[in-house]
């Protein structure tokens, strides 16, 4: 399948990852707290919209976690979670709500795990906290923003 990738999907690519290191970066305090709130993950639904999202989402992710200094198994594991929710998002994109639900469950998985092996926190006490602040982000922040530019009906193509 060949894959054509057009300036404006290029600066959509763009756009969602310096958008995604510059909300963690303004957020960081509740970014990386106990439980976390990345206001930077509600962009995580926008695959919803376009697939030009999916690769900016992880060059996002990847790039806040290399700057705010985050550990390597964070860098490696939370970005490639990262890429794995955006594709699952791509995937269900037809059903908002499920679309919604797959950050927060490949997260809750990966990063709760990520956080048991690096830190040694028991690892359902990781699951559910990091559940839950993906949950309140992705389906309080990033649903309503995801109707809001269907609703605008933007050319993102």
């Amino acid at each position: 399948m060949h894959q054509h990738f057009s300036p404006r999907s290029l600066a959509l690519g763009g756009l969602s990852a310096a958008a995604y290191v510059a909300l963690t970066l303004m957020f960081a305090p509740i970014s990386f707290a106990q439980i976390q709130f990345r206001i930077s993950e509600a962009l995580t639904l926008l695959p919803v919209l376009s697939p030009a999202f999916v690769p900016g989402l992880f060059i996002g992710c990847l790039a806040a976690n290399l700057v705010t200094g985050q550990p390597w198994q964070d860098v490696v594991f939370g970005s490639l979670a990262s890429l794995v929710a955006a594709l699952l998002t791509r995937r269900f994109r037809h059903t908002l709500w499920l679309a919604a639900l797959m950050p927060v469950a490949i997260n809750a998985l990966v990063i709760g795990l990520m956080l048991y092996w690096a830190y040694g926190l028991h690892p359902y006490i990781s699951f559910l906290a990091v559940g839950a602040g993906q949950a309140v982000v992705c389906f309080g922040l990033g649903v309503p923003l995801v109707r809001l530019l269907q609703q605008r009906q933007l050319p993102l193509a």
